[in-house]
């Protein structure tokens, strides 16, 4: 399977401009260079970074990476033609110490090591290729020209061009969690009870046989935050703003209660309860 900057449209057309090869589903279509340039900028790449391309083509988007951003990575192509041609680039732009190309098909290539995607696919690839990238390491970032993951929205849509789609892969945190909240006025023993439908977040808190609603509820990578409200004393309830991080079966950050000169801070925790 090749895929990476593929247009599904006028393909008799584009095969008669770009050869490909019969264990390849659509011919190859470079991406515009302002186009690599805003996927690049939007993935916010670094030096930092470890940079897979999928379906490279002539390897313009990971030479860039390492050429303009400092990354390291490497491409993943089926066509011999293509994969030749990336290196060649690469040597040329003086980056071959930096960034690999393999012969790979994207369905079987280890993506664990990324920690940013970049593609330009067809959709019934990102179809098929989409349960693979929320298995990835939560923070990971997955960039996308012009077609997007149906119903898992992005977390940017930016168009210079073209339509470059961003996502971050959330934690999973779907479940049962619980708490015990050292709070003002008395330690409180709290269920979270959440759902999750990819980046987007609902639940309620249990609480002394009450039920809670959750607040302004996002995560983002493994970064989560909600609010909840204390109001066990009606005179003196205050909301409680919680950011934390997910690690595996635990989440743990930091709790602001209230706001201004009445704010205080503590320490929460909370562990993945058995289903």
């Amino acid at each position: 399977m090749m895929s990476g900057a593929r247009f599904p449209a006028m393909i008799a057309l584009l095969v008669l401009a770009f050869p490909v090869s019969a264990e390849l589903d659509v011919p190859y279509v470079p991406t515009p260079q302002v186009v690599v340039d805003e996927m690049l900028r939007v993935a916010r790449v670094g030096p930092q970074d470890f940079v897979m391309d999928l379906g490279s083509g002539d390897g313009r988007i990971l030479i860039d990476a390492a050429r303009k951003f400092g990354a390291h990575g490497v491409g993943v192509e089926l066509d011999d033609a293509l994969l030749a041609q990336s290196i060649e680039n690469a040597q040329a732009a003086g980056v071959d110490d930096r960034v690999q190309f393999r012969k790979e098909d994207l369905f079987k290539a280890d993506l664990s090591p990324a920690t940013v995607i970049t593609m330009y696919l067809v959709p019934r690839v990102n179809e098929r290729l989409r349960p693979r990238l929320l298995t990835l390491k939560p923070g990971t970032r997955i960039v996308s020209h012009d077609f997007d993951l149906q119903d898992w929205r992005p977390d940017e849509k930016h168009t210079i061009r073209k339509n470059v789609f961003l996502w971050i892969v959330p934690a999973q945190v779907a479940g049962r969690w619980h708490a015990r909240l050292a709070l003002p006025g008395g330690a409180l023993n709290v269920d979270f009870e959440l759902k999750q439908h990819f980046q987007e977040l609902d639940g309620v808190a249990r609480a002394d046989e009450r039920i809670i609603p959750l607040w302004e509820m996002q995560i983002s990578g493994e970064r989560v935050r909600f609010v909840m409200v204390d109001g066990r004393d009606r005179e003196h309830e205050a909301s409680l703003y919680f950011e934390g991080r997910v690690h595996g079966d635990v989440m743990e950050g930091e709790i602001r209660r209230g706001v201004g000169k009445a704010e205080t801070r503590l320490p929460w925790r909370a562990a993945r309860s058995p289903l």
